[in-house]
């Protein structure tokens, strides 16, 4: 074994879609032997005049999360492109997002999951990906206050993003000395955006719903590899 050989990389790769288009790539993941995907129920923030660029027009939306090895994410999206037709209106987006850790367990399952299909597959259903300029924004305030991050978004140059509802889970005594909200609903805000218009729009949603005003929110922005629907 080559100690000096670069370890793979891993993703994270994220998929916004209706309810029947996600179902449909939670047959497609099985079927390529992704072991482990998460489908959590979200909400679109399209409005009749902002093209929304996560959600599409609908407001039901569901949020899958798989990971699996760098090198087959780029294939994972080429499928989705072709089996979902994410070029049409109305219908999703999907992107991946970089790991940068996690436990040996995770790491041996992703790579052994994939190893059979990729020899399996040597030399066919090669989608090369170009180069992105998106980011991933991710703003959390308590619950009722998704309207305003988008409010503070569009402001700001966004196109639309996805809520998705979550609970809570850190220690009182922490959040309290920091001077977080207690509140245990929260909402999740995503949010694509365009690297030159980041900052302006994370700059826009503190301003308007950060950790000192009612909506006690917290933002964030994660880079993206790769994405397609856009």
């Amino acid at each position: 074994m080559d100690n000096n050989a670069k370890p793979d990389s891993f993703q994270m790769l994220m998929l916004v879609a209706t309810p029947k288009l996600a179902e449909k790539a939670a047959d497609l993941f099985r079927k390529e032997n992704l072991p482990i995907q998460y489908r959590l129920n979200a909400e679109g923030t399209a409005s009749s005049q902002v093209m929304d660029m996560l959600g599409f027009g609908s407001i039901d939306k569901c949020l899958i999360i798989s990971m699996m090895p760098k090198k087959y994410g780029d294939k994972m999206l080429g499928l989705l492109h072709s089996k979902l037709r994410l070029d049409t209106v109305n219908s999703g987006i999907a992107f991946t997002v970089p790991m940068s850790g996690a436990n040996n367990l995770l790491l041996h399952i992703l790579t052994k999951s994939t190893e059979k299909n990729s020899e399996n597959n040597s030399g066919r259903n090669r989608y090369i990906m170009p180069d992105t300029k998106y980011s991933l924004i991710v703003a959390i305030v308590d619950r009722g206050f998704s309207g305003d991050v988008m409010e503070a978004a569009r402001d700001a140059g966004a196109g639309g993003g996805t809520v998705v509802h979550s609970r809570r889970i850190a220690s009182e005594d922490i959040t309290g000395q920091w001077g977080l909200s207690l509140k245990d609903e929260k909402e999740l805000v995503l949010i694509i955006s365009e690297l030159e218009k980041k900052l302006d729009i994370m700059q826009s949603i503190n301003e308007k719903c950060g950790i000192q005003s009612e909506a006690k929110g917290m933002v964030m922005s994660l880079p993206i590899d790769s994405v397609m629907g856009i």
